[in-house]
């Protein structure tokens, strides 16, 4: 099959390994980091005829490039994250991207180089009749699939005195417009112990017992939350994800920690998180363990239906024959983070959540082929 420009551009991302290392080190050094897709895209734009610089450290860097014409209806900033998750277990060759019928397979097909794809090869039909109406500042930032959004927060340091009227943030959503959608935060607990030897274990006090405590009561949290919910996305949710502590099987531990993840609904503020699970701790009577940190790195979203945003999109949508309803996703993005500095914005791209971060995962070519005509719709109006 002939494929288009914006499939074409796809292929060539997917190539290019950007996988976030995240706190691994086991990981090849030709897999991880966004250095070396963020230099091609910027050096695509540059073809086109508009400048790109690199932002952040070596390696990590994200891409970020201006285009501004004069009596410009509105400032768009459109984001597509660069990295991907790693590629354990994939049953595919993650970085040899394959067309099978309507379906493009490949590390990153869905999340999210589709929408760079699409975007670019908007951008590459539109800039040369002079169309753009649009002031449009293109980001490809790294680090998204990471809770510190380094990529996202670099952008926002380096344009920050020129905010755009809005975002569009482009993430799987099978071409839905997305208003709403839920944060992430995390928080590290510690309990300190008294270590002595094990034959003698009540000499001492065991961190871990401590821990298993202050787990049961996040659980009772989690139940608590439960009860809580906003009429779009449900519930927040708390979960244990990670644990560690102890030296030896013959020492008394006195150390040890657990990491949970929570899913964050508008409205909710990291104090406000933190003093909860305080709180869960005094109510069980548990004093030997703390918050030590508490991170919201991503910020829920929740841009009002009457934003201008959402009405260019769905005029853009309804060009494209495509349904304007505005939804909402549990998943969280870096709209979220630009939300927060003030910069609203809406979500949608091409692919399912359903298929990001699987061992087989791709997109579906004609809804790449979509997002392009629908980035040309906007981009002219």
């Amino acid at each position: 099959m002939k494929l288009s420009p914006a499939v074409r551009s796809l292929r060539d991302y997917i190539a290019i390994p950007s996988v976030n290392p995240g706190d691994r080190t086991d990981l090849p050094a030709e897999q991880t980091g966004e250095s070396r897709y963020a230099e091609h895209v910027r050096e695509q734009l540059r073809r086109m005829g508009v400048d790109a610089e690199l932002l952040g450290r070596e390696g990590r860097q994200s891409v970020v490039a201006e285009v501004r014409v004069p009596k410009a209806r509105q400032t768009i900033l459109i984001a597509s994250h660069l990295d991907t998750v790693p590629v354990d277990g994939m049953e595919i060759d993650p970085f040899d991207p394959v067309v099978k019928g309507n379906r493009l397979y490949g590390r990153g097909s869905c999340d999210t180089k589709g929408g760079m794809a699409a975007l670019l090869a908007a951008l590459s039909k539109v800039l040369p009749g002079g169309t753009l109406r649009s002031n449009v500042v293109v980001v490809g930032e790294s680090d998204e699939e990471a809770h510190s959004s380094q990529g996202a927060r670099d952008v926002l340091a380096r344009l920050g005195g020129q905010p755009p009227d809005w975002v569009l943030a482009t993430e799987p959503t099978e071409l839905r417009l997305i208003t709403k959608h839920k944060g992430i935060g995390a928080a590290k607990l510690r309990a300190r112990g008294c270590s002595v030897h094990s034959s003698d274990p009540k000499r001492g006090r065991n961190a871990i017992t401590s821990l298993c405590r202050a787990a049961l009561a996040i659980e009772q949290l989690s139940d608590r939350l439960a009860e809580r919910s906003d009429p779009d996305l449900g519930t927040p949710s708390l979960n244990v994800g990670i644990i560690g502590g102890g030296q030896a099987v013959n020492i008394v531990p006195d150390d040890a920690w657990l990491m949970t993840d929570r899913r964050v609904l508008p409205g909710e503020t990291p104090q406000s998180m933190r003093r909860e699970l305080e709180e869960a701790l005094r109510r069980n009577d548990i004093d030997d363990v703390t918050v030590e940190e508490f991170v919201l790195g991503k910020p829920a979203l929740a841009t009002p239906s009457d934003h201008s945003a959402v009405a260019r999109c769905q005029q853009s949508l309804a060009a494209c024959g495509l349904a304007i309803e505005p939804g909402a996703v549990a998943f969280a993005t870096d709209a979220g983070v630009f939300a927060e500095a003030g910069w609203p914005g809406v979500v949608m791209g091409p692919g399912s959540i359903a298929q990001a971060h699987t061992s087989r995962e791709f997109v579906e070519v004609d809804q790449v082929d979509t997002m392009t005509d629908f980035f040309i719709s906007l981009l002219t109006s």
